[in-house]
């Protein structure tokens, strides 16, 4: 049986990047583990931002995996899309799919039909229950964890997300499941240990990198507040 996942990962948001220079912005990321591209369609949430072909055109440069989050409606719709333009780990929320089980299966077959491993990621709004995916945990390779109401950046971190977070841990653990349990929203230096502890070893972090002059250095204090 698989170990569980605890390696510290952390995957930069590009949300909050200058997309004019995109190129020399995931550059500077070079020492981070994922990139976070963030997929909005202005009706799950309120917020629009990119399509497959920028995707693609992110994957062409991308130093990284693409950790690639679905805020979308009727997510299953697009996910050869999202795949073919190089998603190598698809996020759909619980919300957002009916039959969650059975698009989190269809991800990791597209990926298979492609030759190419892609992981399914579960995500979960800050108001929905860990008990959503319970019943799926077997079908997922990562699950996110909203740490702040999605749609924009800059949000501040939503504290009652912990135990939330210690939940699907420990789930995790007495199934023996190989999942990395991702957070996003409001991470910084000064909480990552926090989320860390209740267990989470993904983090997704955009101002707290992107707002800083050295990403490098960034990436790192976030890497060892973590540890």
């Amino acid at each position: 049986m698989p170990s569980p996942s605890r390696e510290i990962q952390i995957a930069p948001s590009i949300l909050a990047s200058n997309f004019v220079e995109l190129a020399r912005e995931l550059r500077s990321i070079e020492s981070a583990d994922l990139i976070h591209v963030d997929v909005m369609d202005g009706h799950f949430v309120p917020n629009l931002t990119i399509g497959p072909p920028v995707v693609a055109a992110i994957k062409k440069v991308a130093p990284r995996p693409l950790d690639v989050h679905l805020m979308i409606e009727r997510p299953e719709q697009y996910l050869e899309a999202y795949i073919d333009a190089g998603a190598d780990i698809l996020g759909v929320h619980a919300e957002a799919c009916p039959h969650l089980h059975g698009t989190l299966g269809q991800i990791r077959k597209l990926g298979e039909q492609k030759q190419r491993r892609v992981r399914s990621c579960a995500v979960l709004n800050p108001s929905t229950p860990a008990e959503a995916l319970e019943y799926a945990l077997e079908e997922m390779d990562q699950i996110l964890v909203m740490t702040v109401n999605p749609g924009f950046g800059g949000q501040s971190f939503i504290e009652a997300m912990l135990p939330k977070i210690e939940k699907i841990r420990g789930w995790i653990e007495r199934r023996g499941l190989a999942i990395d349990l991702e957070v996003d929203g409001g991470i910084t230096a000064k909480n990552i240990a926090r989320a860390a502890s209740a267990g989470a070893n993904v983090f997704v972090a955009g101002t707290s990198v992107f707002g800083e002059s050295d990403r490098k250095l960034a990436i790192e204090a976030l890497r060892r507040a973590a540890s």
